[in-house]
């Protein structure tokens, strides 16, 4: 079942724009590899689901998969051969909006090479451009 809220303050959201780089949730803190996107995009609640299967079936109970996005903006369609007019359409789908430096997935308990394998598997299905990161060391 793809991530939805439970409930929202409004249920029609505007586009905005997505400026700026990531200041919160752009270090790895879960697990030891992260899957951090590169530049800014809206990442849909099935997307998030496909990839979560994908990084799962692929570490198969060896490591753990942290999903550190949620979505939690609505987008609104309007129906198929309408015309134009009659105010905005009903919420359609949810995304979770996305900066450069956001970590989106991490992965616990695995290597360096099986995370790569993994997290190419899950970049295939994302919209944005992402590269592989490891935990910072602590000091």
């Amino acid at each position: 079942m793809a991530l939805m809220p439970r409930r929202v303050k409004h249920r029609k959201s505007q586009r905005g724009r997505i400026k700026g780089n990531a200041s919160r949730g752009n270090t790895v803190a879960f697990g030891d590899w992260g899957l951090q996107s590169m530049e800014p995009g809206h990442i849909k609640a099935s997307t998030i689901e496909a990839c979560r299967i994908a990084a799962t079936q692929y570490v198969r109970g060896e490591g753990k998969v942290y999903i550190r996005i949620f979505p939690q903006k609505s987008v609104t369609a309007r129906p198929l051969e309408t015309r134009m007019g009659k105010g905005k359409g009903e919420p359609d789908h949810w995304v979770a909006v996305v900066k450069p430096g956001t970590i989106l997935f991490e992965l616990a308990g695995v290597g360096e090479a099986a995370a790569k394998e993994c997290f190419a598997r899950v970049a295939h299905k994302l919209p944005v451009r992402v590269r592989l990161t490891g935990r910072r060391p602590r000091h």
